[in-house]
C-alpha cells in the first residue's frame, strides 16, 4: 500500500491565499464510536484491511475518492460530513 506524502506544500498564494496541505481530516473514529462499530467490522464491510481504517483515522493515509464515497455510504451520510481538507471543530465549539 503506497501512502501519499503528508508534508505541507509551500504557500503558493493559491485561490485561498492559504498554505496548501495534503492532509485529509475525518470523523471516522467519532462515527464508529457513536455506532459501536470496531475497526475490524468497518474494514470487513469496506473490503479493506483493518489497519487501513487505523491509518485513515490517524490521518496517516488519505482515502481514494472511491473509498471515501464507500465510507460515506456505509455510514449513510454525505462525504463532506466525514472528510474535510480543514480540521473539524470540536463538538460544541462555537464559530468565531
Amino acid at each position: 500500500m503506497a501512502t501519499e506524502s503528508l508534508e505541507e506544500r509551500p504557500d503558493d498564494g493559491g485561490a485561498t491565499g492559504r498554505p496548501q496541505s495534503d492532509t485529509v481530516y475525518n470523523r471516522i473514529t467519532m462515527l464508529r464510536a457513536e455506532r459501536g462499530i470496531s475497526r475490524r467490522e468497518l474494514a470487513e464491510s469496506l473490503g479493506v484491511h483493518y489497519q487501513t481504517v487505523g491509518y485513515l483515522e490517524r490521518g496517516e493515509y488519505s482515502p481514494s475518492l472511491h473509498l471515501a464515497l464507500r465510507i460515506a455510504e456505509y455510514f449513510g451520510v454525505a462525504v463532506e460530513v466525514i472528510f474535510s481538507t480543514r480540521p473539524f471543530r470540536r463538538l460544541g465549539e462555537q464559530e468565531d
